[in-house]
Formats: structure tokens, C-alpha cells, sequence
């Protein structure tokens, strides 16, 4: 049961899974509100504070290195910038056609990978970030 617990494929399909969850109550969530709504902000803050003092992962903040503070900063501001344009997106279209788009971010998360952090794909990554490309645009396709 530990080594299940410490399996990143399965902390990565819980992620999916709660994507999926998100899009789907956002999509509701946003019909009478502003997308851009604080509200979702407030309770994301308010349940990583519960995981963290759950876990007993706190770190002071002393502790975390100027490089990684200022990674961690963009970081947020991305996700920030994500979550403004992805919530608009679901306000004005379908949480099925909007959904498959944002997934891009897998295509675009390899492309990066391997331009700025050096990684490397093989031909068969290469062609699975294709086909997700392929897939995404054919499932936002409205004929």
C-alpha cells in the first residue's frame, strides 16, 4: 500500500481525474457568476492548508532558496494566468470542447521540457504527444 502511495502515475490519474471534476463544476459553477471569481481561489488556499498541516509537510519559508522562490513565483503566476483563461473559456464554450484544448498543456509541457530542461523523448514519446495533439483538436472539433 505505501509504494502505491508514493506511485507518481497514481497521484497523476487522481490529478486527471480532479481536472475533470473541476472543469465539470466550473462549468456550472461560472453560469451566473464572473469567471474570473475569487471564490475558487479562497477555497484552493484554504484545502492546500489543510493538506499541508495534515501532512505535516509545512517549511518555513526562511528555509526555501531565493532561485526556487522565484521559480515558485512564476509558477503561481501561470497558474493564476491559466485559471483566468481557462474558467473564461469554460464561460463561453462547452466544458467538452474546452477541456481537450487545455489539455494541450501536455503537448506543451513536452515541447518545453525538452527545449529548456533538457529532457529528452523518444520517437514513441514523440508520436504520443502527436496523437494528443490530434486528439485534443478532434474532440473540441465541432462539425
Amino acid at each position: 500500500m505505501k509504494s502505491l502511495l508514493t506511485s507518481w502515475p497514481l497521484w497523476a490519474l487522481l490529478s486527471a481525474g480532479f481536472a475533470a471534476l473541476t472543469a465539470i463544476f466550473a462549468k456550472v459553477g461560472v453560469e451566473n457568476v464572473n469567471s474570473d471569481s475569487f471564490i475558487r481561489t479562497i477555497v484552493i488556499l484554504l484545502a492546500a492548508g489543510v493538506m499541508i498541516y495534515v501532512t505535516g509537510n509545512w517549511q518555513e519559508p526562511s528555509s526555501v532558496s531565493s532561485r526556487s522562490w522565484f521559480f515558485l513565483v512564476l509558477s503561481g503566476l501561470a497558474t493564476g494566468a491559466s485559471w483566468i483563461c481557462y474558467f473564461r473559456a469554460l464561460k463561453l464554450g462547452d466544458a467538452a470542447r474546452v477541456a481537450p484544448i487545455d489539455k494541450l498543456s501536455v503537448v506543451f509541457v513536452s515541447v518545453f521540457a525538452v527545449l529548456f530542461l533538457g529532457e529528452r523523448l523518444t520517437l514513441p514519446n514523440w508520436l504520443g504527444v502527436i496523437m494528443i495533439a490530434g486528439g485534443a483538436v478532434l474532440v473540441a472539433y465541432r462539425a
